[in-house]
């Protein structure tokens, strides 16, 4: 390997507060870890080379604290940032935890809940704001159904859709420097959730009143949950200059939310997804959403960790050696993989343009077009190669 494998802040690796935190426990299961205590995080996380630290409300801010106790828990962990320098780049709202929010949050059928859910998010997003956050996430885990009969899906698209709305309209009336990010999921906890795919979020966004504002926070896991590329679900959130975030895990298909260390599974995607964002020389947080085997100790925390970002530096790396390997440099000249970039029509969609394209169609031959051979098994081995460190 010709780079470092070391991280360093200037990789912009994040870990939220539950995920290094994550005690262990699963439906099956009670805790295995003691929960950590998030000044200790972010401690042990700066000493890892993270660039930064993301935190739910109630990860950080106990449920029911009062405002005595709430600074006080700030003024401690402030202290923490700035010894180490850890940034706070992302915020987000634990709306589905609590029995409250058991039939849904922005858009239960009860609007004494949504006007909760709503105000427990301005709360939300006052604390990122005070901690420096510039993105906020929001994920409807509750916004779903398990009984269709029970819900009005075009209503509660209204109502979701009025509740980011109105998360929109705090944020410029507090003059926050804050952006939104929706992050999509099939199922789970809910039968099936609202906005599942990223196709679906994009979709959404540019029925919101500033549209702007809102972007996305795609999840390796969740799009592999339904049998979805993430790496091209990546590529078309970059596409619509909507890539406010991204989550970093792994994921078998078919399986439940998994939460994987990033690369465990799924090697492939996981590379094609490392070759998307550094092809694009996107600037954003690489910030991983996963959770620790429930078999690890304390130690195991960090090995899991230091894991996810070696990982993506390796395949970084292996990024940069794909596009310097001469062999495959010809593969991909011969799979014309450039040419997408050419115009079908070089005069555009006016009236001549539509006309000379179908004249110089007319003197193609299909017979040869049919018999052109493009090379992408050869192509494709050549990336097995590379990845199984055979070039």
């Amino acid at each position: 390997m010709s780079e470092s494998l070391e991280p360093t802040p200037e990789d912009h690796f994040t870990f939220g507060l539950w995920t290094v935190g994550n005690p262990g426990r699963d439906p099956f299961g009670h805790e295995t870890r003691s929960p950590l205590d998030p000044v200790d995080t972010v401690h042990r996380l700066a000493s890892l080379g993270v660039y930064g630290v993301s935190l739910h409300d109630n990860d950080l801010v106990p449920w029911g604290t009062s405002p005595s106790d709430r600074e006080a828990i700030l003024k401690r962990f402030r202290q923490a940032l700035d010894v180490t320098g850890l940034k706070v780049p992302m915020a987000t709202v634990n709306l589905f935890s609590r029995p409250l929010f058991k039939e849904g949050a922005f858009t239960a059928n009860d609007p004494v809940v949504r006007r909760m859910a709503v105000a427990k998010t301005f709360d939300a997003i006052d604390l990122g704001a005070e901690l420096g956050a510039t993105t906020f996430v929001l994920w409807g885990g509750r916004e779903g159904v398990e009984s269709d009969a029970a819900k009005d899906v075009r209503g509660a698209l209204d109502r979701y859709a009025e509740a980011v709305n109105l998360c929109c309209a705090y944020v410029r009336d507090r003059h926050y420097d804050l952006r939104f990010a929706l992050e999509p999921k099939p199922n789970e906890p809910r039968g099936d959730i609202l906005l599942p795919t990223v196709g679906h979020a994009l979709a959404f966004i540019n029925e919101l009143e500033w549209p702007e504002m809102v972007g996305l926070n795609p999840e390796f896991a969740h799009e592999t949950m339904s049998g979805l590329s993430f790496s091209h679900a990546v590529a078309q959130t970059l596409w619509h200059d909507k890539l406010f975030h991204i989550d970093l895990n792994a994921q078998r298909i078919g399986k439940f939310d998994q939460d994987f260390r990033f690369g465990s599974e799924g090697i492939r995607d996981a590379f094609y997804t490392v070759m998307v964002l550094e092809d694009a020389g996107w600037t954003g947080m690489r910030h991983f959403d996963a959770h620790p085997y429930r078999t690890e100790d304390y130690d195991g925390i960090w090995d899991f960790a230091l894991g996810c970002m070696r990982t993506y530096l390796i395949l970084r790396e292996k990024v940069h050696r794909f596009h310097a390997d001469a062999d495959i440099t010809r593969a991909l000249e011969t799979a014309r993989r450039q040419d997408i970039n050419e115009p079908t029509s070089e005069g555009g969609l006016g009236v001549d343009a539509l006309a000379a394209l179908r004249n110089v169609a007319s003197t193609y031959s299909e017979d040869k077009l049919a018999g052109t051979g493009y090379g992408h098994e050869r192509l494709d081995q050549l990336v097995t190669e590379l990845l199984l460190g055979s070039r």
